[in-house]
């Protein structure tokens, strides 16, 4: 019924000046539309905002320091947001876009603003579309890519379903230029990504593909499985394959729900997306009392407090 699409800059931009590429956003909104016609309602996380502004402002390649990538940004939000609109006007439909920042999911009441916002754009027949707000964001306060931002915002939502599209028409255990390269159609649990190698990303994304490096998983993995860790199965695939992604969605890697059942928008609001206000240090009697015996902590077992913090935030436990 409600559904989340994350596209990728590679997937709407063309040419060597990386410029959006109105016949890229027109193929996707033309599938998006036959999913909107079918009942379902359809929030886009689009990337490409940096992206969009290269052309604008005469340059050959993505700036490097973080003042000229928010200008590129600011001047790009625009003309992304003009070819969503003017290819959702061949469909009588209009757009509205929802610029978010690390900060406004952080703290839960700009995070619960943020869903009402959402949430009365489908009522009024709007489709949303949602980028992070790269004019202002910082390199310490940063989704890091569009790929964990789409996951918050399915779940900020309560979305039956999120589909990460690139170019890339799935999870491979290496790159998928090697011969070699085996195609993983389904992740069930962790250990389906055994044996996963890490990918790189494109000239213009930040995305990168699959990686399992150092422990560390990159961009649409580390994604796909914040959100299905959350109960929101997962559709990895291909923009190209965007028809039947948002079909039958016959193509792609899916990424099942977690134990099948789905974490509330407050629990994962609080595990993966809230802003830590401070830190208690705890003994190990403590530990053994939080962790194992299902009790609640008590000001005897806590050594030391960091931070300023207040009823309602989020401190972090250490043992």
């Amino acid at each position: 019924k409600r559904v989340v699409v994350k596209i990728g800059s590679s997937s709407l931009t063309g040419g060597p000046d990386f410029s959006i590429n109105p016949r890229n956003i027109d193929r996707i909104v033309d599938a998006v539309h036959a999913r909107i016609a079918r009942g379902s309602d359809v929030i886009i996380v689009s990337s490409g905002s940096i992206a969009a502004g290269l052309a604008p402002l005469g340059l050959s390649a993505r700036p490097a320091d973080l003042a000229t990538k928010q200008a590129a940004a600011s001047v790009g939000q625009v003309h992304l947001a003009q070819e969503w609109g003017r290819s959702f006007a061949r469909y009588d439909t209009t757009v509205g876009q929802v610029l978010l920042t690390a900060s406004d999911t952080g703290q839960r009441d700009r995070a619960r603003n943020a869903q009402r916002t959402l949430n009365r754009l489908q009522q009024l027949g709007v489709v949303p579309i949602v980028n992070e707000n790269d004019t202002v964001a910082t390199t310490e306060m940063r989704f890091g890519d569009n790929d964990r931002l789409a996951a918050l915002v399915a779940h900020l939502i309560s979305a039956d379903a999120l589909v990460l599209l690139s170019d890339v028409d799935g999870l491979y255990d290496r790159n998928p230029a090697d011969p070699g390269a085996r195609f993983i159609p389904e992740i069930r649990d962790d250990h389906d990504l055994d044996g996963v190698i890490a990918g790189d990303s494109g000239v213009v994304g930040t995305g990168g593909m699959a990686s399992k490096v150092s422990g560390g998983m990159a961009s649409k993995v580390s994604a796909a499985r914040l959100a299905a860790c959350g109960g929101v199965p997962v559709l990895l695939a291909s923009a190209a394959d965007i028809s039947g992604a948002l079909s039958d969605a016959h193509v792609g890697t899916a990424f099942h729900p977690a134990n099948g059942r789905r974490l509330s928008a407050w629990k994962f609001w609080a595990l993966y997306a809230a802003e830590v206000a401070g830190t208690l240090r705890i003994d190990a009697g403590a530990v053994t009392a939080v962790t194992s015996g299902g009790r609640s902590l008590l000001p005897i077992g806590i050594q030391s407090c960091e931070g300023e913090f207040h009823p309602g935030d989020i401190v972090e436990i250490m043992g």
